[in-house]
């Protein structure tokens, strides 16, 4: 755990969970100091694995709050699942593998994991596995030593041990 830019600053890996509120979340960033370290480590190719709303964080902004940027290490914005559907999205969902990824099975194969969001964020270049919820969305994305899972591996039994073992040998330490 840490509160100090040092600290991320020396981290040979990071992970930043997440549960809650996007704005709330993003300010604590900001208030602690921790943002411009989040963002220079990331850029630096420290391996890091958002969670959750962790991995909302990467996204440029999200309309749970619009007036909030999140750290802009991809492009789009996270959004809220449809009317129609169901929210919060929780339970056991299956995530498809859609291309080459160091954290999830093969290509093609599918995994279950727990999900707890009512936002979710697109689908783009960095996408490895998809969920399906009223329409398909990343559940998993990756570019180069960035990560990011849309659900809990913490709480998704050996699959989730699995993706978060997959994570720690990319790491470093």
């Amino acid at each position: 755990m840490v509160r100090d830019p040092d600290s991320v600053l020396s981290a040979a890996a990071l992970i930043l969970p997440g549960v809650g509120h996007f704005g709330q979340m993003m300010r604590a960033l900001d208030d602690l100091g921790l943002r411009d370290a989040l963002v220079a480590r990331i850029n630096s190719g420290v391996p890091f694995l958002g969670i959750c709303l962790g991995m909302q964080a990467l996204y440029a902004g999200s309309e749970e709050a619009p007036d909030v940027a999140g750290l802009g290490i991809l492009a789009g914005c996270i959004t809220r699942f449809g009317a129609a559907l169901r929210v919060p999205h929780m339970g056991w969902n299956t995530v498809e593998t859609r291309r080459p990824s160091r954290l999830l099975p093969s290509t093609g194969e599918s995994a279950c994991y727990y999900f707890a969001n009512s936002y979710h964020a697109p689908t783009g270049a960095e996408t490895t596995g998809i969920c399906d919820y009223g329409a398909p969305f990343a559940a998993v994305v990756e570019r180069d030593n960035t990560f990011g899972v849309q659900f809990h591996p913490e709480k998704s039994g050996a699959a989730g041990l699995r993706l978060l073992g997959h994570f720690v040998e990319l790491a470093p330490c």
